[in-house]
């Protein structure tokens, strides 16, 4: 078996650009709560199936939900990130698909920080998503068309939630 990658895509796909122009067409809040809402809904499962009892990802964006709605503050939410999902990803090496899983977790909490790990949410996710449904033996090309197709999911995600004209876009810095 091949060395697996621990992302999936590429920035500079066609399919990627167009979801990062849709995503700085938002608002901040807009997009933390698309981040959570898919990492939960889409990424958490993934986790969770695999290692059943292992709370960390949940609790991350569970902190992360909670501190946009002013329940807690910013370092609480930091520390539950990386003390507790990000740790839940470093020990899961034998298992890629729970690891990418947790990672994108991670990635869709700390949006509330960074607006561009939203591009996180979807590297990681589409490694969790491709090597939890085709395995870990499928070649490259297979496993690029499931990024293909998680990147197209979470950009109609976004566009069923977005707001027309946005008054207060925000102004995400890629540094990709």
């Amino acid at each position: 078996m091949a060395k697996l990658r621990k992302t999936l895509g590429h920035w500079d796909d066609p399919s990627v650009r167009a979801l990062m122009a849709l995503i700085d067409t938002q608002s901040k809040e807009s997009i933390r709560r698309w981040c959570l809402g898919y990492a939960q809904v889409h990424m958490l499962p993934i986790f969770e199936r695999r290692c059943p009892g292992d709370d960390r990802p949940r609790r991350a964006l569970m902190a992360a939900a909670q501190y946009l709605d002013g329940q807690v503050k910013f370092p609480e939410v930091k520390r539950v990130i990386l003390q507790e999902c990000h740790a839940a990803a470093r020990e899961l090496a034998h298992d890629p698909v729970a690891q990418a899983a947790a990672r994108a977790c991670g990635q869709g909490a700390a949006v509330v920080h960074t607006l561009s790990h939203s591009l996180g949410l979807y590297f990681y996710g589409a490694a969790a998503v491709a090597y939890d449904k085709l395995g870990l033996s499928a070649s490259a090309q297979a496993y690029d068309e499931i990024a293909q197709q998680v990147c197209e999911h979470l950009r109609q995600s976004l566009q069923a939630v977005a707001v027309a004209d946005e008054p207060n876009p925000a102004k995400i810095k890629w540094y990709c």
